[in-house]
């Protein structure tokens, strides 16, 4: 969950802002081939679109599907025509059976934050996807705790307009499993031009297996990197591809 706390750099400049800041790497590429294996792909939370641009740009010939409930960011991904696009949340989702694979990006699952938004995303998820359907997300592990090497950290860029920006982290509050930082734009002479406020929720395995059971996910492959390495307790990420289960079971894939 993110709250605007103020604006001089507007949301259209946030959203141009975001690819820089949050260049391609290997989970793009570890998302990518599961995109292009599959016929029928929905993106949760796609932000700018740059994972289902890349599938179509490589070859995808099905149906590509993103959704995102940030005005602006959407706008950044609409310049593609290819591709469908949806003004909304996960728990939002208006599609019965017509995907194969699910996916969530960029930690977008831990914008999920509250019991009931996290099964009513969950359950609006499994609906949209086929009988044996898949959807693959990642959380940071909260055993690393991540967020304390937040507080102070900075980033330097040069946003697309051709302006020098600094964006710094502060965290605010921590409760429970519940994180939440500002994110501060600044130009390059230090005045902040926009202040965001966001909430992350850092869920560990058993956790989210119990959600996503609830839900009727069972866990296909579980990995703590991108290379597909296997959770260990001291990985930065858990990385979960869930299939829909069906007739009290997961089917193998390809039996359909």
């Amino acid at each position: 969950m993110s709250v605007r706390v103020t604006a001089a750099y507007t949301d259209v400049e946030a959203a141009a802002l975001y690819d820089v800041l949050n260049q391609s790497g290997p989970d793009d590429d570890f998302y990518l081939d599961l995109v292009l294996a599959s016929e029928a792909v929905v993106d949760v939370g796609c932000g700018t679109g740059r994972l289902l641009g890349r599938a179509r740009d490589a070859g995808h010939t099905g149906r590509l599907f993103g959704i995102d409930p940030d005005p602006a960011m959407l706008a950044v991904a609409q310049r593609r025509r290819d591709v469908e696009w949806l003004l909304g949340t996960a728990e939002s989702l208006p599609f019965t059976g017509e995907f194969d694979l699910a996916v969530m990006m960029g930690h977008a699952f831990q914008c999920l934050v509250g019991d009931d938004e996290l099964r009513a995303s969950l359950a609006a998820i499994g609906r949209a996807l086929v009988d044996d359907g898949r959807f693959a997300f990642e959380t940071r592990n909260p055993a690393v705790r991540a967020w304390e090497g937040w507080h102070g950290m900075a980033l330097d860029a040069v946003d697309p307009a051709g302006r020098r920006v600094r964006v710094s982290y502060d965290v605010e509050a921590v409760a429970d499993d519940v994180v939440t930082f500002t994110e501060t734009t600044s130009d390059a002479e230090g005045t902040a031009l926009r202040v965001d406020r966001a909430t992350l929720r850092f869920l560990d395995a058993p956790r989210l297996d119990a959600l996503l059971a609830d839900a009727g996910f069972a866990v296909e492959a579980r990995y703590g990197g991108w290379q597909r390495e296997p959770l260990a307790l001291d990985s930065a990420e858990i990385v979960t591809v869930a299939r829909r289960v069906v007739d009290g079971g997961v089917r193998e894939r390809g039996s359909r």
